[in-house]
């Protein structure tokens, strides 16, 4: 029976250095930071990080509109709602005075006809 690898040292070491010179070969291939291509990549790049960045800035400046808007009909309502319990403490005072003026007026008529 044959082993799964029989490979001996020296085929190892030079599949090993075929594959060493291989990915030379390869990374040596790669064009320049000055290449055409490699420059429109970059300039590709740079547009769309500017366009990202439009993006954030659009959506911080919408943020903040937004939590602007959201802190004045906050304040609209509190104001709407002080306005309201102004109103009813004042409708509450005016109850109470008619009522204790007819209170009064009962009395003053209770009186009137003891004497």
């Amino acid at each position: 029976m044959r082993a799964f690898n029989d490979k001996n040292l020296t085929e190892r070491l030079q599949t090993s250095n075929q594959a060493k010179q291989t990915l030379i070969r390869k990374f040596k291939a790669r064009p320049g930071p000055d290449d055409p291509v490699v420059k429109e990549r970059r300039a590709k790049r740079q547009e769309i990080a500017a366009a990202r960045e439009a993006r954030a800035r659009e959506k911080e400046t919408a943020k903040k509109l937004a939590i602007q808007e959201h802190a004045e009909l906050e304040a609209r309502e509190a104001a709407e709602r002080a306005a309201a319990r102004e109103r009813e403490l004042q409708e509450h005072i005016a109850r109470e005075a008619e009522q204790k003026a007819i209170r009064d007026a009962r009395y003053a008529a209770r009186k009137k006809r003891k004497k």
